[in-house]
């Protein structure tokens, strides 16, 4: 089930510029997302531990998990679920997109109510 009307889309970086096997951090409003390139997909997870708060964005690429710097907890990319103790919840996921050769992260439409 596509979701995607949901979401704005932001545009990041040109397709080229996010080698496979590497990461970009960044910020979106309010949300500090990290986005990985692994093969020809991309995943975009929230940069933030559910076990300390810490970034995870820089911990190490295992297939599919990213592994937290800290203390070992991992991560699904596709899931956001943890898979690994010490962290027990799992984290946010976005939906990324390439469109005219640009990567595009999905955040959460807000609506005021």
């Amino acid at each position: 089930m596509d979701h995607t009307e949901s979401y704005d889309f932001y545009q990041l970086c040109p397709v080229d510029d996010l080698p496979s096997g590497e990461r970009i951090l960044f910020e979106i409003e309010d949300f500090s997302i990290a986005l990985f390139r692994v093969g020809e997909k991309y995943y975009a997870i929230s940069d933030v531990c559910t076990h300390d708060n810490g970034p995870i964005g820089d911990g190490e690429l295992d297939g599919l998990e990213v592994v937290c710097p800290r203390h070992g907890a991992r991560f699904d990319l596709e899931t956001g679920n943890a898979t690994r103790l010490p962290a027990v919840r799992g984290i946010p996921v976005y939906p990324v997109r390439a469109r005219e050769n640009l990567i595009e992260v999905g955040i959460p439409i807000r609506i005021a109510r």
